[in-house]
């Protein structure tokens, strides 16, 4: 039985010991040693020890340089045993003449100080050092050590820790099938070895943010079953020279012993820039790392059945070593999904989500156009939590219809108060957008018009639905989305003889269509088919200094006269169609005043109501 407690007592011990632990024993084993160890000790004042010794109390005296220590005649508790006193010293000439007069036999002690000095000024800061340096270094290593700043900081996932397939992946079909080789690779090397034949060392997976690059990296080693190293660029490098190169051969060690298996290095823009960039000159650590990469991608032997895959944004900033035939040699484009792509991204990660009964994730994807997996991923969540706020047992289209609004436009705040004045300029504002979107051939449908705000500084909003997925501009629609954008700057002129700040945003992508129709697209006549943007060149490319315009100062000024010209021919083109249609937008924003938000079928039954009303045809 009492070996039965221990045991249950042994369990309820605490398996790791924290600080506390340390100081309540360490107070515990000062309270032993100040009242139960050490001896009654009499604390007595200098004055009252000279009287003790003048009366001859006094057995004995122990000097040191700071205190006194001695023996008493008198009795403790009835015993025989002498009391101990102690008390300060005092300079005072005559104590050792007074001592020998009544017979006290004393004694001296002389305390070096260089024990304390040592102490102090060596040891206590070589403590404190340590502690500190330990508690900065820790993280680097299991042990804290300086020597682990080499290793790799790569994460290395075995097959049952990925979990992920290509089942997981949606959207990216082309990707997918551009990988398949990757695979089966990996899977049947001597398929590949029989013939001579070489698999890339490298793939570079290309695209925006949230395309899914890292979750089609690790679903090619968990369709291969294989092992999979995850590191970031910008892990590589570190305040020390070396310590990049250093973790760079360490990760390929690993990687060779763990062969056949994927090397993934995310954001690879972060170590990989093209070197030269730093305009001042000097040795970069980075470039340092860099070349170690490039080294190490030489060298090894890819038939072990070691890939290695990195996955940017920015390829424009990479090296062109890094991309020569050798190293990251194929570059497969992870593009933004389009309609079925998005389609099949929903229902991905729909799968957990409890939907209403029918339905259509077909519509929902088509309200989402430029979507990527990230963003698809947050709708579902968003859709779920706001059916989850309003108690409903299935998430139905109005939430997601509440969430895609939501990611676009911000956070509804229908608390936000304001004045009749400002409410009816929103109102006309939005409606002017709306009556344009609706009036003009190549424009997208509207799907909801709102003047409630939203987001930072956004006091209404007019959404469009595209019919499908576009992938070229012409140049009608291209003005006919400067003329959508003007629409409600025009409104608020026309009907209230004056304007507001409300259109700085719609007024910056206008000029911003125009100037990239005019120095991009060739689409001016007076200028004719040359461009003048150099595009998307990093700044390192140009020592890290702005670039200079290659053309004169004359071509520039007809630059700026044609974009004025654009964007003055949209304006008179826009105030004639709303001026035409007064009585109209007047009344839409009559309508959106009292009900704040118009849906888009409910809009078109409106403009049918309101041209009926004015003898007048739909534009």
């Amino acid at each position: 039985y009492m070996f039965e407690n221990f045991k249950k007592m042994q369990f309820k011990m605490p398996k790791k010991f924290s600080a506390w632990h340390i100081i309540i024993a360490f107070t515990f084993f000062i309270f032993l040693q100040m009242y139960l160890m050490n001896p009654g000790i009499r604390d007595i004042s200098y004055s009252e020890f000279k009287k003790l010794v003048r009366d001859g109390d006094v057995l004995e005296c122990h000097i040191t340089n700071t205190m006194i220590r001695g023996r008493l005649r008198e009795m403790e508790k009835g015993t025989t045993k002498p009391a101990i006193f102690i008390t300060a010293r005092v300079e005072d000439p005559d104590l050792v003449k007074e001592l020998e007069f009544v017979g006290v036999k004393y004694e001296g002690h002389y305390e070096s100080p260089w024990f304390k000095t040592f102490f102090f000024s060596w040891v206590l800061p070589l403590l404190i050092l340590f502690v500190i340096w330990r508690f900065v270094f820790k993280r680097y290593g299991p042990a804290g050590s300086i020597m682990t700043f080499g290793k790799s900081k790569g994460r290395l996932y075995a097959q049952e820790d990925l979990n992920v397939t290509f089942d997981d992946v949606a959207g990216i079909d082309e990707a997918k099938w551009e990988l398949q080789e990757i695979i089966e690779f990996l899977k049947t090397p001597e398929k590949f070895r029989a013939l001579g034949g070489k698999i890339p060392k490298g793939v570079l997976l290309v695209g925006a943010p949230g395309t899914g690059k890292t979750l089609l990296a690790k679903a090619v080693a968990g369709e291969a079953g294989v092992p999979f190293f995850n590191m970031s660029g910008s892990e590589f490098v570190e305040m020390f020279v070396g310590v990049g190169a250093a973790r760079v051969r360490d990760l390929f060690a690993q990687a060779d012993q763990k062969a056949p298996c994927i090397i993934f290095i995310d954001e690879l823009d972060a170590l990989g820039k093209s070197r030269g960039a730093n305009p001042m000159g000097g040795h970069d650590e980075r470039e340092q790392t860099l070349n170690q990469l490039l080294v190490e991608m030489d060298g090894f032997d890819s038939n072990k059945g070691v890939i290695i895959m990195g996955a940017t944004n920015r390829p424009e900033m990479l090296d062109s070593a890094l991309l020569r035939p050798g190293r990251f040699d194929r570059q497969v484009v992870v593009d933004r999904p389009d309609l079925h792509g998005r389609e099949a991204i929903l229902k991905v990660h729909a799968k957990e989500v409890k939907l209403e009964e029918g339905l259509d994730m077909h519509s929902v994807a088509a309200m989402t156009p430029g979507f990527v997996g990230a963003d698809l991923a947050n709708l579902v969540n968003e859709a779920a939590l706001l059916a989850a706020r309003r108690n409903k047992k299935s998430v139905s289209m109005p939430e997601f219809e509440e969430a895609i609004d939501r990611i676009m436009t911000g956070l509804e705040k229908k608390k936000r108060l304001m004045n009749k004045k400002e409410k009816e300029i929103v109102a006309h504002h939005e409606s002017g957008h709306a009556l344009i979107a609706c009036s003009l051939p190549h424009a997208d449908p509207v799907r909801k018009i709102s003047m409630i705000p939203r987001g930072i500084g956004a006091l209404g909003y007019t959404l469009q639905k595209p019919t499908e997925d576009r992938y070229l501009m012409t140049r009608a629609e291209l003005l006919d989305r400067i003329a959508i954008l003007l629409g409600g700057r025009i409104a608020e002129d026309i009907v209230f003889n004056e304007v507001s700040t409300g259109a700085q945003n719609d007024l910056e992508k206008a000029t911003e269509i125009a100037k990239m129709m005019v120095k991009e697209y060739g689409m001016s006549e007076k200028m004719g088919l040359v461009t003048f943007e150099q595009g998307n060149r990093p700044l390192f490319l140009t020592g890290g200094f702005a670039a200079s315009k290659e053309y004169s100062e004359e071509t520039a000024r007809e630059i700026d006269l044609e974009i004025k010209k654009i964007m003055d021919d949209s304006f008179v083109r826009v105030k004639a169609l709303l001026t035409d249609k007064k009585e109209i937008l007047i009344g839409m924003a009559k309508t959106l005043m009292e009900k704040e938000v118009i849906e888009g079928d409910e809009l078109r039954k409106l403009l049918e109501e309101l041209h009926k009303a004015n003898g007048k045809k739909d534009g």
